[in-house]
């Protein structure tokens, strides 16, 4: 029985979750986008542009990650708090 629960809980797709993979997936796309970067100017306190615009997404994609996760937690908790008040209704 709580194997037919587990397949009525599926994935649901909320604006949260998108935020969440937009979070995840923009600093595979800005690095896999090479042609975008690839120049020497403009040069920051003389390191071209090709190698800061990669170190600053090292900043980018810890502070996006650490976003997305916290995304995350709040919509466990939220999910499982509205399940905990419907008193398993949904079940």
């Amino acid at each position: 029985m709580s194997d037919a629960s587990e397949v009525t809980k599926a994935a649901v797709v909320t604006p949260v979750r998108v935020a969440i993979a937009l979070c995840l997936i923009a600093p595979f796309v800005a690095m896999l986008w090479v042609g975008s970067y690839a120049k020497t100017d403009p040069v920051f306190i003389g390191i071209p542009f090709f190698y800061w615009y990669q170190m600053l997404w090292v900043l980018l994609s810890t502070a996006l990650t650490m976003t997305a996760y916290q995304l995350w937690e709040r919509d466990r908790r939220a999910r499982k708090a509205a399940t905990s008040v419907d008193g398993g209704a949904s079940e």
